[in-house]
Formats: C-alpha cells, sequence, structure tokens
C-alpha cells in the first residue's frame, strides 16, 4: 500500500510518501511562506526524487482539521485535485489525531493544542492502548474549539501524567503553568508540530478500516468559531 499524506492545518506545510510501513519521504517547512507556495512545489520534488508514479498511489491522506481556515482549504484543494486526477480515494485524518501520533507509545496522556486565538484552543485528549505487538491511539475526550482553562481543568480531572505539544502550547504556557496541576511535559522540537508522516500512517490505518471518501465527498473540518459554543457546552458535559 502506497500513500501520500498532506498536512497544511497549521503554520507547518508538509508532504511525506508512505509504502508498506516505510517513511519513503517527508518534506516539512515551518515558514513565512503561505502553504499555496509551497504544498504543490514540496509533491513535486518529492515525487521526482522517488521517481514515483503518482497512477501507482493508492489513496491520499489529508489532514481534514481542525486549523487554519485557509490552510485547510488549500490541503483540501491539493488533496481533491490529486483524488479527481489520479480517480483516488481520499483518508480524512483528523488533524489532532496527526499530532497526538507524535507521542505514539507513551504510557502518558497526550493533549495537542492547536492556538485558535482569544485564549482558545483546538484541542483533545488522547492515550495510546497496547494491542498485541503495537499501541492502538485511543480518543479521551475529541477533538473540540475549547478556552484553554476548560481543556486543562479537563486534565486535572483525569489526574494523570501528560504530554503536551501543538503550537498552541508554547502560547498559553503561561497559563498552562497557573492552571495545571499534574505531572506534564512539553514535547521537544521535531516531535511538537504537525507530520505529513502521521497523517499518511494513520491513514494507511483507516484504509485498510474503509474509512475513505471520494475527493468529491471531502469537506474539512473547520470547528468554526460559531460552533465554538456548541462544542464548548458539550465539551463540559463530559
Amino acid at each position: 500500500m502506497k500513500l501520500i499524506g498532506l498536512d497544511s492545518s497549521g503554520l507547518v506545510a508538509g508532504v511525506a510518501v508512505v509504502e508498506d510501513g516505510i517513511l519513503l519521504a517527508e518534506y516539512t517547512t515551518d515558514y513565512k511562506r503561505t502553504h499555496s507556495q509551497t504544498l504543490l512545489p514540496m509533491l513535486a520534488e518529492l515525487r521526482d526524487m522517488l521517481e514515483l508514479d503518482l497512477n501507482t498511489v493508492d489513496a491520499v491522506a489529508v489532514a481534514s482539521g481542525p486549523g487554519s481556515f485557509t490552510g485547510l482549504r488549500i490541503g483540501a484543494a491539493t488533496a481533491k485535485g490529486l483524488g479527481l486526477a489520479l480517480d483516488k480515494p481520499l483518508i480524512e485524518v483528523p488533524t489532532l489525531e496527526g499530532l497526538a501520533y507524535n507521542m505514539w507509545g507513551t504510557d502518558k496522556l497526550v493533549c495537542p493544542m492547536m492556538d485558535a486565538r482569544r485564549n482558545q484552543v483546538y484541542t483533545g485528549i488522547y492515550e495510546f492502548r497496547r494491542e498485541k505487538t503495537d499501541f492502538l491511539l485511543s480518543t479521551v475526550t475529541a477533538q473540540c474549539a475549547v478556552e484553554v482553562r476548560d481543556i486543562l481543568e479537563r486534565l486535572n480531572e483525569l489526574g494523570r501524567e501528560v504530554i503536551l505539544l501543538g503550537d498552541g502550547a508554547p502560547v498559553y504556557r503561561d497559563i498552562i503553568e497557573d492552571t495545571l496541576r499534574v505531572p506534564h511535559s512539553y514535547s521537544p522540537a521535531g516531535r511538537n508540530r504537525q507530520r505529513a508522516a502521521n497523517i499518511a500512517v494513520l491513514g494507511s490505518l483507516y484504509f485498510a478500516q474503509g474509512r475513505t471518501v471520494t475527493a468529491m465527498q471531502h469537506r474539512p473540518e473547520y470547528i468554526r468559531k460559531g460552533q465554538a459554543g456548541a462544542e464548548q457546552k458539550e465539551f463540559l458535559k463530559l
């Protein structure tokens, strides 16, 4: 199985190619240029480096949101264009699941945070459960848009050590240190931002489960600001 993974949901833009459990190549940037300027050129460079015939790809996995509205639209347009041109299915991978996958195998809770401005974050809580010789990502609290202190109080209630990552963690570090009472740590560089490789790997797992859509069916999951109030109410019921 050969997949392309795309992630332009945040400040990072990334493209990866994974085949049969092997990462063949990954291109990641976190710089000033817009994703519309970087995503397709990165894919073209990987294609040339790997001498990759795009028609041999089985599917395209894309970070489906939440995240930057513009970034998600660029990622969606790129994935849909590839899907239509190649007649391949798309795999929608929730952005925060991809972020959490950086911490594969940890026995701690994982809490990715993406800055949604105004003291809000796109976030969720995850853990890895052992199954035979593998670790499976499990959702403790589904991705949502909430106030920073709300997700931190939820972590306090769970009472377990947690790893924090994502671009929201440094932005709200003062609030985190003031509010979070459980043992916690911050993921280091190289493992604290989105990676297209994670989108491709999770995409492979979801592809095997039949979790695909057509290019025409794909829609990013924005978790819009207008939804934030409803998201927060649902979150507070947990």
